[in-house]
């Protein structure tokens, strides 16, 4: 059985897919992009831009009564690995102690000209 995670402060999605799905003592995480729940990208610089994905993450995981520290497996896909050490920067503050498994890839194209995605699977 799945449980569809919609928190009404979460951004909305821009496709037909559910922002995150708990199912089995486990959390799934759609890709997350830095829109905010009015709608609007921040995509200004890089840094702000990992910001916003990453509180989007932590409002889901908040949803599902999970932090952070829950993150078991997380995939990165940027735009361009010249932003590799930037998003690092950003992303290894929000784990206090062991960081998830993860993977960080470069692709040809993001939704909305986004330059970075983070999807994840949490565990209760």
């Amino acid at each position: 059985m799945k449980q569809p995670i919609f928190p009404p402060d979460a951004a909305k999605p821009l496709a037909p897919y559910t922002p995150a799905i708990a199912s089995g003592g486990m959390v799934f995480l759609s890709g997350q992009i830095a829109l905010d729940e009015n709608g609007n990208l921040h995509t200004s610089d890089i840094t702000s831009e990992t910001k916003r994905v990453m509180e989007n993450i932590g409002i889901l995981l908040k949803a599902a009564g999970l932090g952070y520290e829950h993150l078991v497996k997380v995939t990165i896909f940027l735009s361009d690995m010249a932003h590799y050490a930037a998003v690092n920067e950003v992303y290894g503050t929000y784990f206090s102690e062991v960081p998830p498994a993860r993977e960080a890839v470069a692709v040809k194209g993001l939704p909305a000209g986004v330059n970075v995605e983070i999807s994840g699977i949490a565990m209760r």
